[in-house]
């Protein structure tokens, strides 16, 4: 008998060993799949979910559409002819302050934006420093919006003020009542949220260098949410806010600071604050005054005792927009003719005579040292395309008819373009920005970002519309170029030894 339950005992021990070596290969070979499937699928989907959804703003869709839709109703566009470049906006209920937000937002209808900079100050986390939402996804009843994480990073990595504090954003309002508005109004855009944690009067100046570092040739809206005076009675609020608009209005943050400064030694009866967010207004003025948005107009002003016909402890709301010359479009009409014409003349006498004509240049633009790509067509084909980029001493009407000397002759891909072709040659001219250096080739942008890569003594370069052209993806497009091109690897563009460069474009024909 005893035997017998050793016997038993024995064999339930191997299959106890036989289940535990079977589940710990099956352990070791999930590992082995999950190590291999994309980054993407890898991680978890960090969200922040809605904070005041119900509360600031309807938390159904159908119903926040509706209300969203009612206050861009009674807005309209203005005309001008520069480019919205960053907006001050109230971050009330949308009872409160909807409609005087909906007066700037509307001003982005029809605009395509890549990220939208999102700023404002703590109101419920107190902190020494600046916290960025550095990836993952902020959700609203209308959607996720995605965070601009390669962009997040950098600005985080630009000075050791500047980090992710998670509490900053949780139950935080100013930011989130902004998003519902932006996504009824603007497709495909991503956000980078900031906030100050009213640790430093200064830190602004920080967060502006990083944001200009950090943007250059990257189609940024910045956005400071604030509300204006808090709680005074409604005919104080209105003068108080009024100055201090009138601040905003010069483009200079001394003005603004000094103003509030003002305001508060005035001692007006109630008054708490008479900019809730500063250092977001701050940060946007100095930001935008260094990329040129020279362009300040006032959209809409009121408080809440304008709305629910209150004359004690009201809030005031306004909105602003700042704007500047439209990024990309380096040229206006007659500059752009004008260089479609020397392109054309170059190659034409060039070809029959040898000549280079000379050209009476009256456009300054003209005269500064861009870079710039002329392409020659012929019945649709390529025929030969040159550029240089960002020369220092030669202006841009001379590189364009040297370029087209050289799309017409040099292009070693094409023998020299023959005088009875010249009929039927169209012509391409692209005027370069500067070219920026990333450190990930995610930053690419097809059909934005014409992109330079570089090995050694090899190089090759592919302007943005030859993304869109060929309709490659990133893949191919980058393949080809480092093959086509460098005459390097087809994959070369994933090693880390390879420098990669992207420029854009202002292109016409």
């Amino acid at each position: 008998m005893k035997k017998k339950y050793l016997k038993i005992s024995f064999w339930f021990l191997l299959i106890i060993v036989i289940c535990l070596l079977w589940l710990s290969w099956q352990v070791k070979k999930n590992q082995q799949l999950y190590s291999l499937l994309p980054i993407e699928q890898a991680q978890v989907k960090i969200i922040r979910s809605p904070a005041v959804a119900g509360t600031f703003y309807p938390s159904s869709p159908s119903v926040l559409k509706n209300t969203i839709n009612q206050f861009l109703d009674k807005v309209q566009i203005i005309e001008t002819d520069n480019q919205i470049m960053g907006l001050i906006l109230p971050h009330a209920g949308y009872q409160y302050s909807g409609q005087v937000a909906s007066y700037g937002i509307k001003q982005l209808a029809g605009q395509s934006i890549d990220t939208i900079i999102l700023i404002g100050n703590s109101h419920y986390d107190r902190f020494d420093g600046i916290s960025v939402y550095e990836q993952g996804y902020y959700k609203t009843p209308l959607g996720e919006v995605k965070i601009d994480s390669v962009l997040a990073s950098k600005i985080i990595n630009a000075n050791k003020r500047i980090f992710f504090r998670t509490k900053a954003h949780e139950q935080e309002h100013g930011l989130e009542v902004e998003l519902p508005l932006l996504q009824q109004v603007l497709d495909n855009f991503k956000i980078v949220p900031i906030m100050f944690g009213n640790g430093s009067d200064d830190d602004y100046k920080i967060l502006a260098e990083a944001i200009v570092k950090h943007t250059a040739n990257k189609n940024v809206l910045l956005i400071a949410s604030s509300d204006l005076s808090h709680y005074p009675s409604r005919n104080h609020a209105r003068i108080a806010d009024l100055k201090t608009i009138d601040s905003i209005l010069t483009g200079e943050v001394d003005q603004f600071k000094n103003t509030i400064l003002k305001l508060k030694q005035e001692g007006i009866p109630n008054a708490s604050t008479f900019a809730c967010g500063q250092d977001a207004i701050k940060t946007v003025m100095q930001a935008l005054k260094q990329m040129n948005a020279n362009e300040i107009k006032l959209f809409n002003y009121a408080n809440s005792g304008d709305v629910i016909e209150t004359e004690q402890k009201v809030v005031g709301y306004t909105s602003i927009g700042f704007f500047g010359a439209r990024r990309g479009d380096l040229l206006n009409k007659l500059e752009k003719e004008k260089l479609l014409q020397i392109a054309k003349q170059t190659i034409t006498s060039h070809v029959l005579n040898k000549k280079i004509p000379e050209f009476e240049i009256n456009s300054g633009k003209l005269k500064e040292n861009l870079g710039a790509f002329v392409t020659i067509r012929k019945q649709g084909r390529l025929r030969g395309c040159i550029g240089r980029f960002s020369p220092t001493t030669v202006p841009l009407h001379q590189v364009v008819s040297e370029m087209a000397i050289s799309a017409s002759s040099n292009d070693s891909r094409f023998p020299p373009v023959q005088p009875n072709e010249l009929a039927e040659l169209d012509y391409e001219v692209s005027v370069l920005s500067n070219l920026i250096k990333i450190d990930d080739w995610q930053e690419i942008e097809l059909g934005k970002h014409g992109v330079q890569i570089r090995q050694g003594m090899r190089s090759g370069v592919f302007l943005p519309q030859v993304a869109t052209d060929n309709n490659w993806d990133i893949n191919r497009f980058m393949g080809e170029l480092c093959s086509q091109k460098a005459g390097l690897a087809y994959d070369c563009w994933k090693n880390n030894n390879v420098e990669i460069y992207v420029f854009t474009a202002q292109v016409f024909e």
